[in-house]
């Protein structure tokens, strides 16, 4: 092909598929150097400009086209440095309209393409990028040269690993250092000039910046924008962006207002640091703390069920040795009566007596010395931590939602009573095998009592599930492990002088653990519990004839009652605190003896009502329980506690008193009662 023929063709090119050309190479442009496309800013307008001016040379021109281009394309240099393009990116430009003009080239001659035609494109291209970096550069060195100062700051700040960006008091952005680009990850130059509201927000929009939570990032959270609003510091805001390549980078940022000396605001000078590094080595923390905290809570649950275990086998083991002892010798004193028998059967019966003594010293010894004021709340939240792990956990996760009225501290052991909590959520959690919500409320009740509920959604628990839910030995468990759990929960929260109660949720949906524990009272609240007993001196008794037997096990109650008559008194039944209460008001007692355990409600709660319907009664606590860790105020409720096997002589005594009791009681019998006195117990 001749030289004239060679121009002639790219002209036609020109002439006919400048338009598309000029698209064609401001798109590969923006793709090579990830320009952000913005309202109001043409990338094509300055290229169809410059195939406008190569169309008219290679028409009017041909012959001094090689000369004439590179002059005509000298002053875009200088007008891309304006634009803040780094000279490689003029590189990228020039190579993608050499790209562009031989990709349509060929394709409009059916993939044919001259070697004439080529090498024209190649040598118009290789001129008019040389000139534009010739333009570019020439005004670099002026610059240099007029601000060297400025020069040098710039090459600092480009070397630095910090991005700093200048923003006026109006909202827009006037100066940003290199880093802030290489940070973001696409040229933050489209944005210095103009208002960030509406520059910066396609840019944000490009990278996904977003929040660690995941919620996007606004123009309106930039720290600058934030300074700006509020007039102060904004300091360590996240944002978390996505790199070109892929992958993510977390950004830190932070902005300090500027003031004018009239106290006006000059501008906000915001700072960008990558944390991705740091970010990454957090994600792994929080993930190896959770796992550990899911270790934490399977050892927790697997160190208890086991120690339970193997203390109910061995409790199990000696106890089925006495009983054998016992069922043998009532078989012999069946057959023939023989004094021995019975002195036999009362040793063993104070063998059974001792062991189960010894097993609450065992559990007393862990509680008894660590008793402090423990806020419930606290107490709750560090428990939901341990238990996190294990109810996320699975196929089926169980979410908590907390309601936490903040509404006191109990007497307790914190350490047991974040376990003791640990067990009810576990708890809890296996009642919804598809997995739920567990509604954690803690809120105060009348009586100066503090309660923590457990809801969940599982079944309605059935009367006779509720009835025997507590009771490891009874035969129909299906869980005798959970249940035995369940029951030394129960027993730990009742030495505390609290209840454990589990009942089904309004309208069926679900059930629910309500621990209930005394609140602990200000120094001033103590104070006037102290006057009021003063002014109301101590309690005088008149002789006992009529007493109350209360207890849900009918056997224990009626082999109390058949012993208290052959004594003389007048002695009735009830197998609950509820029928004893209609009891009480259809006849007042001389005294009650209160079983502590009773499934609606305890023997100490009992108490209270009585106490407030006959204040000058006497009341007693019959328990196979340790009481050592029940608060005084408690134990101020009655006026002795007697521990099973009870002692029928001891008993007797308390209840045929008729004199105040000593302000100082002396300890009772070995094999009797704990006397109490108004405000004191004796062990």
């Amino acid at each position: 092909m001749k030289p004239d023929e060679t121009i002639d063709a790219l002209s036609e090119l020109l002439q006919e598929e400048r338009e598309r050309v000029a698209r064609l190479w401001a798109k590969r442009l923006r793709e090579e150097i990830y320009e952000v496309e913005l309202p109001g800013r043409d990338l094509r307008a300055p290229l169809r400009r410059l195939l406008e001016e190569l169309a008219r040379l290679l028409n009017e021109r041909p012959d001094d086209v090689l000369r004439l281009w590179p002059e005509i394309v000298r002053p875009h240099g200088a007008f891309r440095y304006d634009q803040r393009f780094e000279p490689e990116d003029l590189v990228h430009e020039f190579k993608a309209l050499q790209a562009v003009l031989l990709r349509v080239y060929s394709r409009r001659h059916e993939g044919h393409l001259e070697p004439e035609v080529a090498e024209l494109i190649n040598e118009l291209v290789g001129e008019a990028n040389a000139s534009a970096q010739a333009s570019y550069a020439r005004v670099l060195r002026t610059e240099e040269v007029r601000f060297r100062e400025a020069a040098v700051m710039e090459s600092i700040l480009y070397h630095m690993d910090v991005g700093i960006l200048l923003a006026e008091a109006d909202g827009s952005v006037s100066f940003a250092t290199p880093p802030v680009s290489r940070l973001i990850g696409v040229p933050i130059r489209s944005v210095v000039g103009a208002r960030a509201s509406a520059s910066l927000a396609p840019v944000l929009a490009q990278v996904r910046a977003h929040h660690p939570s995941g919620e996007p990032f606004r123009v309106a959270d930039m720290p600058f924008s934030r300074a700006i609003k509020e007039h102060g510091p904004v300091r360590g805001v996240m944002m978390v962006v996505e790199r070109p390549g892929g992958g993510e980078a977390w950004l830190e940022m932070s902005a300090t207002p500027i003031w004018e000396e009239g106290g006006e605001l000059a501008g906000v000078i915001q700072t960008m640091t990558d944390r991705t590094e740091a970010a990454t080595k957090s994600r792994q923390l929080v993930s190896a703390h959770d796992e550990l905290r899911r270790l934490q809570g399977r050892l927790l649950q697997r160190t208890r069920a086991q120690a339970l275990g193997q203390l109910a086998s061995g409790a199990a083991h000696a106890l089925n040795n006495f009983l054998n002892v016992l069922r043998l010798r009532i078989t012999l004193l069946r057959r023939e009566f023989k004094p021995e028998h019975l002195d036999s059967l009362d040793k063993t019966v104070g063998q059974v007596g001792e062991l189960v003594a010894r097993l609450q010293e065992f559990n007393v010894q862990r509680t008894e010395e660590m008793l402090t004021d423990v806020p419930l709340d606290t107490v709750v939240r560090e428990a939901l931590e341990l238990a996190r792990g294990e109810l996320e956990r699975g196929a089926h996760p169980v979410t908590v939602e907390l309601h936490l009225g903040a509404p006191g501290a109990i007497r307790a052991d914190a350490g047991f009573l974040r376990e003791l909590v640990v067990s009810l959520l576990l708890a809890a959690r296996d009642r919804m095998e598809q997995g739920g919500r567990l509604e954690l409320t803690t809120r105060g009740e009348e009586g100066d009592r503090l309660a923590l509920r457990i809801q969940d959604q599982g079944p309605p628990y059935a009367v006779e599930e509720l009835a025997r839910l507590f009771d490891p030995l009874n035969r129909e468990v299906e869980a005798p492990q959970a249940a035995l759990q369940l029951a030394v929960v129960r027993a730990q929260v009742q030495r505390w002088g609290g209840e454990l109660t589990v009942e089904n949720a309004e309208g069926g949906q679900g059930g629910a653990f309500v621990v209930r524990l005394p609140r602990v009272l200000t120094a001033r609240e103590r104070e006037a519990q102290v006057e009021e007993a003063r002014l109301a001196g101590p309690r005088r008794f008149q002789q006992t004839r009529r007493v109350l037997v209360v207890d849900d096990d009918l056997d224990n109650a009626r082999m109390m009652a058949e012993v208290l008559q052959d004594e003389g008194y007048d002695v009735q039944m009830a197998q609950s605190a509820e029928v004893a209460l209609q009891m009480w008001e259809r006849r007042r007692y001389d005294a009650a003896l209160l079983d502590a355990l009773m499934p609606d409600i305890s023997g100490w709660e009992l108490a209270r009502e009585l106490r407030k319907r006959s204040p000058h009664a006497l009341l007693a606590i019959v328990t196979g329980m340790d009481v050592r860790g029940q608060s005084r105020a408690t134990l101020a409720l009655v006026d002795a506690v007697f521990r099973k096997p009870i002692d029928v002589g001891a008993l007797d005594e308390f209840l045929s008193q008729s004199e105040a009791p000593p302000s100082e009681p002396s300890p009772a019998p070995a094999s009797g009662g704990e006397k109490v006195g108004a405000g004191e117990v004796t062990h």
